[in-house]
């Protein structure tokens, strides 16, 4: 089978009622960045921290996959479909798909804020002094600003494998996610699904764009890859 490698952002999940975290303003609901989404943020104020998280996961269980997550588990009929998500929801999974990497973590999941491989699965709140097995303090499993991105590297080598590349709801201004697209091989089908999308046919060889939302563009997608 042909791999399929599918790049998710915000704008896949918003259709399920995940608001995008950063507004027309540059504030994460409310918030300036560097007080909810940096080390330093947590150092200064870890209350504030884990209650913004404690939030978005209350949030993301009371939401549910909508059918661009469940059409793109169709492709996995034809295709050796890998998704790399920007996004730190479970709808992937929710929805069915078996091989999803996190670049920047998983909402639904803790670490210890000394040892990042000490992790625990999390759907209650984190408080402060929810300690580890190390004895420190519990934090989100979210790779915040000016810290490294584990996954990356095995990201980067999984997208220079695809045979096909697809990219839904991302505005492709987030590095070091929107430098995937260039480890690509030459001339490698790449589809862009979004409703407002950032670039354009002339960027780059083999490109079609559709231009509509996740849900009704991924539809598309399938209709497209599944005729083969």
């Amino acid at each position: 089978m042909k791999n399929l490698v599918i790049l998710t952002g915000a704008g896949i999940s918003a259709e399920s009622g995940i608001k995008t975290f950063r507004d027309s303003d540059g504030l994460w609901e409310g918030h300036d960045v560097m007080e909810v989404a940096t080390p330093e943020g947590f150092k200064k104020n870890p209350a504030l921290v884990l209650e913004f998280y404690n939030q978005r996961r209350r949030q993301l269980l009371s939401v549910k996959p909508n059918t661009a997550h469940t059409d793109l588990v169709k492709l996995e009929q034809q295709y050796n479909v890998t998704i790399i998500t920007q996004n730190v929801d479970d709808l992937h999974e929710r929805a069915g798909s078996t091989n999803v990497i996190h670049l920047h973590g998983e909402l639904l999941k803790s670490r210890s804020s000394h040892n990042p491989k000490l992790i625990y699965e999390c759907k209650e709140d984190i408080k402060l002094g929810d300690l580890g097995l190390d004895k420190s303090q519990m934090r989100p499993h979210i790779v915040w600003f000016g810290e490294q991105v584990p996954m990356l590297d095995k990201a980067i080598e999984i997208t220079a494998t695809a045979d096909i590349l697809v990219i839904i709801g991302t505005s492709m201004q987030v590095y070091p996610a929107a430098s995937l697209i260039n480890h690509i091989m030459y001339n490698t089908p790449i589809y862009f699904i979004d409703l407002k999308p950032s670039i354009s046919e002339n960027n780059f060889n083999n490109l079609k764009i559709i231009k509509n939302t996740a849900t009704k563009g991924v539809c598309e997608l399938v209709g497209i890859l599944m005729k083969g």
